[in-house]
C-alpha cells in the first residue's frame, strides 16, 4: 500500500516509539521506518510473544532473520513514520550483508538431503523398534527396541526442529503435515506448544525472565539471579524460590542427567496444557488429533510386551535414550552468558552470540547433534537449513572475531563439564542463600563438597 502525504513525512523519535510497548497498542521499527502491528499481533504467524518481546523498539535484525524477502512486501500497510534518530551498529550493518548475501546465493533455498535421509531413518527405527515388540519373546531385545524408539523421538524432534523453522519439503501443506507426523503424531508433543516456546527462546536467547528455556524451577537455575523469585513473562506466573525450590537447586549438579532422562515428561505436559487452554493454537484441532494418535499407537505397543516388567524396561529405555536429547538442548545456552529483561533490537545479533555455545564434532557426527553443534550460526540464521550450517560458521566466527564479540565453542565432553559446573555453582549459592545447618556429617560433607 503506498504511503502519501503528512504519514509520509512523519518522524519519531525512540522515545515515543518506546511508548507503544503494549499489546493494545504495540509499534515496532525496522530499518529506520516504524510500524504500528497492534493489528497483526493475533494473525502474526510467529505467535505473539516475539511480538511483545520487541514492542517499542528497533526490530530488524530479529525480522531479517526469521523473515524471507517477500514478508517486506506486506509492512508497507502498518507504517507509520520514519525513525527520526535510526542508527546502526556496525556489528548489525555486516550482519545484515551476511543474510543479504545468504539469500543472494540460495542458501536459504537449498534443502539439501538431510530431511529426506532423517525421515527414511525414522521409518527404519520406526519399524525395527515395532517389529522387535510384536515378533520377538527376548526381554533383551524388547529393551534394545525401547532404545530404538528414543533415537526415533530424536530423529523426529531434528525434524520438527527444523520444519518449525523452514520448509523442509517444497509444499507448505506437506511442510506441515511433516510437522504433525514427526511431532505430534511420533512423539506426542504438539508442534504448536513448540513453536511458540521456541520462537520465544530465539528472540530472547539467555533472557531469565524471557526466554522459557531457561526457566526450570523448582528444579534448575542456572544463575543466583533467578532466587529473586522473579516473573516469567512466557509462563505469566512467578518463579517461586520457595523452600521446595531451595532444595531441589541445592542439589541439581547431582540431579540433572536423572531428570534430563524424563524431561519428556515435562513436554507432554506443556503441550497439552497448551491445547487445552484459552490462547489462541493455530489448527488446534489438528494439533489434538495428532496427539492423540500417540497416545492411541504408544500405549498399544508398550501393552503387547508380555509382562508389566518389560513393558517399564521399554519405557524407561524410551525416555533415557531421548534425554540425550534434552542433555544437548541445554549444553548449548546453560552455561552461556545470561541477563535479565527483554531483549533488546538493538544489540540483538549480540546477546545471540554471547548467550550461546557451539559444540565442537568431526562431520561424520552432524546426524548425532542435529545442527545444535552450530548453534551460534543457527541463532543468527533460523532460517539456513542445517546441512549449510558448517559452510556458514566459519563466516558467523570471522564475524565475531571482527567485532570482538564472544565466539563460544567447546567439545561434547567440555560442554558437558561446563554445564554442571554452572549448576554447581548456582547449588552453592542457594545452599548459602538458605544458610542450612546441617544435621550430619554425611549431609555436611556433601554440602561442603559437592
Amino acid at each position: 500500500m503506498a504511503v502519501q502525504g503528512e504519514e509520509a513525512q512523519r518522524y519519531i523519535t525512540v522515545e515515543e516509539l518506546r511508548k507503544h510497548n503494549a499489546a493494545s497498542d504495540l509499534w515496532i521499527s525496522i530499518q529506520g521506518k516504524v510500524y504500528d502491528v497492534t493489528s497483526w499481533v493475533e494473525d502474526h504467524p510467529g505467535g505473539d510473544l516475539p511480538l511483545l518481546s520487541l514492542a517499542g523498539q528497533d526490530a530488524t535484525d530479529a525480522f531479517v532473520a526469521y523473515h524471507p524477502a517477500y514478508a517486506w512486501a506486506h509492512l508497507g500497510r502498518f507504517f507509520v513514520g520514519h525513525l527520526a534518530d535510526y542508527r546502526v551498529s556496525a556489528a548489525s550493518r555486516d550482519y545484515r550483508r551476511l543474510v543479504a548475501e545468504f539469500s543472494k546465493s540460495g542458501l536459504f533455498d537449498q534443502k539439501g538431503l538431510v530431511a529426506p535421509l532423517t525421515i527414511c531413518s525414522m521409518l527404519a527405527l520406526l519399524v525395527a523398534a515395532g517389529s522387535g515388540v510384536l515378533l520377538s519373546e527376548c526381554a533383551l531385545v524388547h529393551a534394545l527396541c525401547g532404545g530404538m524408539m528414543g533415537f526415533l523421538w530424536i530423529q523426529s524432534g531434528w525434524i520438527g526442529h527444523d520444519s518449525g523453522h523452514y520448509r523442509i519439503v517444497g509444499h507448505p501443506r506437506l511442510n506441515r503435515l511433516a510437522q504433525i507426523v514427526a511431532g505430534n503424531c511420533l512423539t506426542g508433543i504438539s508442534i504448536a506448544w513448540w513453536k511458540r516456546n521456541h520462537n520465544a527462546h530465539h528472540i530472547a536467547c539467555n533472557s531469565l525472565d524471557f526466554d522459557p528455556d531457561l526457566q526450570h524451577m523448582p528444579f534448575f537455575a542456572v544463575s543466583s539471579k533467578l532466587f529473586a523469585s522473579m516473573k516469567s513473562y512466557f509462563y505469566e506466573r512467578k518463579m517461586s524460590f520457595d523452600a521446595v525450590a531451595r532444595f531441589l537447586v541445592s542439589y541439581q549438579h547431582w540431579t540433572f542427567y536423572p531428570v534430563m532422562c524424563f524431561a519428556r515428561i515435562n513436554l507432554f505436559a506443556q503441550s497439552i496444557l497448551l491445547l487445552l487452554s484459552a490462547k489462541k493454537v493455530p489448527n488446534r484441532w489438528q494439533e489434538i488429533l495428532g496427539v492423540a494418535v500417540f497416545w492411541i499407537w504408544y500405549p498399544l505397543l508398550v501393552s503387547c510386551l508380555p509382562n508389566w516388567g518389560e513393558r517399564v524396561v521399554f519405557v524407561v529405555a524410551s525416555f533415557a535414550v531421548t534425554g540425550i536429547q534434552h542433555v544437548q538442548f541445554c549444553l548449548n545456552h546453560f552455561s552461556s552468558s545470561v541477563y535479565v529483561g527483554p531483549p533488546q533490537g538493538n544489540d540483538w545479533f549480540e546477546k545471540q552470540t554471547m548467550g550461546t555455545l557451539d559444540i565442537s564434532c568431526s562431520p561424520w557426527m552432524d546426524w548425532f547433534h542435529g545442527g545444535l553443534q552450530f548453534q551460534v550460526a543457527h541463532h543468527l540464521f533460523p532460517r539456513l537449513p542445517r546441512c549449510h550450517l558448517r559452510k556458514v560458521s566459519p563466516f558467523v566466527r570471522e564475524l565475531c572475531k571482527k567485532h570482538k564479540l564472544p565466539y563460544n565453542i567447546a567439545s561434547f565432553w567440555e560442554a558437558n563439564a561446563m554445564t554442571i559446573r554452572t549448576l554447581r555453582a548456582a547449588a552453592l549459592r542457594a545452599r548459602d542463600f538458605a544458610n542450612p545447618v546441617p544435621k550430619n556429617l554425611v549431609w555436611e560433607a556433601v554440602n561442603t563438597h559437592g
